[in-house]
Parts: C-alpha cells; structure tokens; sequence
C-alpha cells in the first residue's frame, strides 16, 4: 500500500531553530541507532518512520556503524526512503557521522580525512542519496590535528554532499576549537550532539553555555539514559529489553537497585505531573532553550506516541525541579 503522510502532520510538532542558523529542527527527532538493523524487522521500523512524519518529525538521525550489523541501519532507511518519502525528501533532515569502526584497516576509524569523506560516500551510496543535511564527525581524534577533521567537513559541504557540519561528543573546549577553526573556513559549525540526560548532566558544566556563546545548536542523545528513565526497568530486567539484547549498549549491571529506587520516585513525580516517566525526563532537557532537540530512539509505534505525548507539558514549576534535584541527588 503507497504510503500517503497525514495532511495535519505539522499541526502538533514543535520547532526550534537551530543555533543562530536558519535551520528549524523538531523538538524531538528520531534516532536510528538502534532497531533499524537488519536484526530487526522492516515491517515495525517501516510503521515507525510512517508514524514519526505523521507527527511533524522531520529529522531523522544515522551513523555510518548504526545497525547492527555497521551500515544496515542506513540501508534499510534508504531503502524505505526510496519506497515511501521520495517525494517528501525536501521535508526531511537527514543526517548522518563518522569517527568510530567502520571498516578494518588504518582508514576506517576516528578523524583524518581520508575516513570522513570515504565514510560519507558510503554513507550516501547505502541511502541513496546525492546529499545529506547534517554530516558530522562522531567523536574527537586525539592523533589527528582538528585542523584536518574540520578541513574534511568543510570540504564535505562545499562539494555539496553535505548542507550543514556538526559535531558529538566534544568537550565544550574541543567544540570551541572546532568552531573556530570552521568559522574561519566558512562553514560554521550546525550543531553538537551530547550525550545528555538527567542521569548524565556533564553538558551542564560548560558545554551548554558554550554552544549558546558560539551560536550552536543541541541535540541531547540518549536523552531517556538507554531506556533507564522509562517504566521499562523500574521492576527490574525484562525479557526483551534493552539490558537483555547481546548487541545492546546498556548493560544489566548498570541497572543497580540505587538507580531502581532513584527512578521509582521520579516516576511518581511524573505520575503526579500527568506525565509517563519518559516523558517527564524528555520535558525536564527541553525546558532549557539552550536544547535544540531531544534524540529519541523508539522499538514500536507505541513507545514512540508515549515519547511525543512529552510536548503537551514541557514546563516545570519551581517545587517540581527542586524535587527532581532531591532525587538525582539522592537526598
């Protein structure tokens, strides 16, 4: 059956510009980290973009290693775009990155040049697409000068493969230096992309207000702490989680009875606010206008209509943040 996108899809979706750019992202973006590989099946990951741009979601995030196994989530994305959204493609942001393992050898990992634009390339090919929005460097490269790093996302976008550059995982004082050095190459940096959450708050020291100085965007990943700040594991490990797939990046020893009794009272702190526990902690990260977008990943259609019910209450009064400081601080 040809998929047709609702007529009302813009109608309930938040969008937030994008630094000091010209670039309105969605509050909540989808990310296709996990449960887009070819160990998962085409028909729920097929329902969940389907539902993702009936809901105004127009940022779709990848990586070049996202599967598993590495490369599958950007080919079976690309071939659902060529099946459905070939005609919505100027509706869309699709980004992608490069800067961990991808392929054996000296060239397939980190930050040279030599990665970046191979990787891209790939990256396209799987997709294909001639171009995608956002193109950024996935993680800093202790060996290689930024000054080449930086040179290959310039080089990325002024070939037009790439419309914007971002970053992740930088410090606030690398992505300063990688501003400065793309402010001078005349491509400023798009975006940062953290990880960031309310059991992860390091962004919060200096990083935000940097991004804010420098006129950059942010978008929080693992913003739900890989399913920890859901009602997923507030009774323990179940089959079919996360903490249960061997290929997952949460691990059961980090699900401790502290962090159990930690997101028990956050959840009926969200209970009192109306809010699923996931929604609770999506809204608490974009009550800051210094958050572009929340990056959320989804298994099921379901998990991803509780994510988007965030948007109908993302403000906290003064008693609600000071318990929610209570709790994270186990006080």
């Amino acid at each position: 059956m040809k998929y047709i996108p609702a007529s009302d899809r813009y109608g309930e979706m938040i969008y937030n510009r994008c630094g000091r750019s010209g670039l309105m992202i969605p509050a909540i973006s989808l990310g296709l980290w996990h449960n887009f590989g070819h160990t998962d099946r085409p028909e729920t990951y097929r329902a969940i973009l389907h539902a993702a741009f009936d809901a105004g979601i127009t940022h779709f995030d990848l990586a070049n290693n996202y599967g598993p196994p590495s490369g599958s989530a950007e080919e079976n994305f690309g071939r659902i775009l060529k099946q459905d959204f070939t005609s919505y493609r100027d509706e869309m942001i699709i980004s992608t990155k490069a800067g961990y393992l991808m392929w054996p050898g000296p060239y397939g990992d980190f930050g040279s040049r030599k990665y970046l634009l191979s990787s891209l390339d790939q990256s396209l090919k799987r997709m294909g697409l001639d171009y995608v929005d956002i193109f950024y460097h996935h993680r800093p490269d202790p060996d290689t000068p930024l000054e080449e790093t930086m040179m290959a996302l310039d080089q990325a976008v002024r070939s037009g493969k790439s419309l914007y550059a971002g970053i992740s995982n930088y410090t606030a004082n690398q992505a300063k230096a990688a501003a400065r050095i793309l402010n001078d190459l005349g491509t400023p940096c798009l975006i940062h992309q953290p990880k960031y959450s309310m059991l992860v708050r390091e962004p919060e020291e200096d990083l935000l207000d940097s991004l804010e100085k420098e006129g950059i965007g942010c978008i929080a990943f693992s913003p739900l702490a890989q399913g920890l700040l859901t009602d997923k594991y507030l009774d323990g490990i179940t089959e079919g989680s996360r903490a249960n797939k061997p290929h997952g990046f949460l691990q059961k020893q980090a699900i401790t009875p502290d962090i159990l009794e930690m997101t028990g009272r956050l959840n009926s702190l969200a209970a009192d606010r109306g809010q699923s526990l996931a929604q609770m902690a999506l809204a608490w990260l974009l009550k800051d206008t210094r958050l572009t977008s929340v990056l959320i990943g989804v298994s099921s259609v379901k998990q991803l209509s509780d994510n988007l019910g965030t948007l109908h209450n993302i403000k906290f009064n003064k008693e609600e943040l000071n318990q929610i400081e209570q709790i994270l601080n186990r006080s």
